[in-house]
């Protein structure tokens, strides 16, 4: 029987097992590195500027401390997103999306994460949506999320956007990775990789759904997600995990 395909990679917030996540420098790395494409995530400030940052404080990743939505992006871009994972990244700033898609919109799929989740009814997916038209990547960007509303409304907006939808782990993921989450414009399933099944993975394909398992890194789940034919994994060590499925 002929081995599926090698899944494309995905660097998981850039090549964050050595760099600070979600900065440039994680997302030029994962480049150079011959990664397939990065994840990113990003929300509004509180001026309304499409930040690249995961969490919803500043707190983890950053020198400073606060909620995103309550800070300019004038004060957001003084912060310092390198220097807590390592001195030789001190410096490195929370980027925005446009500058993101400046530097590498083109060169590989960007794979956006529409975080509104504390604020869903806010402009964000329109925003993005609005940017992702204006630098002309509408083929090589997909818009996820957790919240399937987001991707009802980038549907509307941009119907050429490819669409992956987001599922927690475990029970709290069953039902959007059923029946109910067909009810939403889709053109992949991103559930977290210990869900993955083989009829999983056959009913999506008959669907013409991809599925793109996120975050993997361990051997031995990339070589099952490999053989069960998964289209992307989404990893923080994008070298690693290509040799992994590559051998």
């Amino acid at each position: 029987m002929e081995k599926p395909p090698i899944p494309l990679v995905i660097a998981h917030r850039g090549c964050s097992a050595h760099a600070p996540e979600n900065t440039l420098a994680a997302f030029r790395m994962a480049h150079e590195a011959g990664a397939d494409g990065i994840e990113l995530d990003v929300m509004l400030s509180a001026d309304d500027r499409l930040v690249v940052i995961h969490d919803a404080t500043v707190d983890r990743t950053t020198n400073g401390n606060g909620r995103v939505d309550r800070m300019p992006y004038a004060a957001l871009r003084e912060l310092d997103a390198g220097a807590k994972f390592s001195e030789a990244f001190q410096g490195e700033r929370l980027p925005l999306l446009e500058q993101v898609y400046e530097a590498l919109g083109g060169k590989f799929l960007i794979n956006v994460e529409l975080k509104n989740y504390a604020h869903p009814f806010d402009q964000l997916t329109q925003k993005v949506v609005r940017l992702t038209q204006a630098h002309g990547l509408v083929d090589s960007v997909m818009f996820s999320s957790f919240n399937p509303l987001n991707l009802s409304r980038a549907r509307r907006l941009e119907p050429r956007i490819r669409l992956g939808l987001l599922t927690f782990p475990g029970n709290a993921g069953r039902v959007l990775r059923g029946k109910v989450g067909l009810m939403f414009p889709q053109d992949a399933l991103h559930p977290y990789f210990e869900d993955v099944t083989a009829s999983m993975v056959e009913v999506a394909h008959k669907r013409g759904h991809q599925v793109n398992p996120w975050t993997v890194d361990d051997p031995a789940a990339l070589k099952r997600l490999r053989e069960l034919g998964v289209d992307m994994v989404i990893c923080n060590d994008p070298a690693a995990a290509r040799l992994i499925l590559e051998g």
